[in-house]
């Protein structure tokens, strides 16, 4: 209050500046836990594509594209449904989705385009190859852990 009985400006505006941190503070910590699914996202993702790829190498034709097909699809539509479901997403999520797809897109090809030409069948090219594949996202999916 004032010397004239009406409300202090400066005190009510530095009230309602603490009342508005406070909430800004309130819904950071709500997005932060909203967004912790797109780690185990990224981490179903990467399992999903390695589990593929040792389809893929590992099966004979036409079984192993089929089968391969049907297991990856259903892991993408699963992930699909369960994003589309999700209230938040936190600042950059296109772009750290565009980096582990990418990086996947990139190990996929430089493990399947040899394999199919050189190690048909060899479990010892795409077990490892399937590490590879799945790298992405175990790695993107324990970055966004930590943030």
């Amino acid at each position: 209050m004032n010397d004239e009985g009406g409300i202090d400006m400066g005190e009510y505006a530095s009230s309602d500046a603490a009342a508005t941190l406070a909430r800004a503070a309130e819904l950071g910590s709500v997005v932060r836990r909203g967004t912790r699914w797109f780690a185990w996202y990224q981490v179903v993702f990467g399992c999903g594509a390695g589990l593929q790829l040792l389809i893929v190498g590992l099966l004979k034709p036409p079984y192993a594209a089929s089968f391969s097909g049907v297991v990856f699809g259903a892991v993408m539509a699963g992930l699909g449904v369960y994003a589309g479901r999700q209230p938040v997403v936190r600042r950059g999520f296109g772009k750290r989705i565009a980096i582990t797809v990418g990086a996947w897109a990139l190990l996929y090809a430089a493990v399947l385009v040899p394999g199919f030409i050189c190690f048909q069948g060899a479990a010892a090219w795409w077990m490892p190859g399937a590490v590879a594949v799945a790298l992405p996202g175990l790695i993107g999916g324990y970055l966004e852990a930590r943030r």
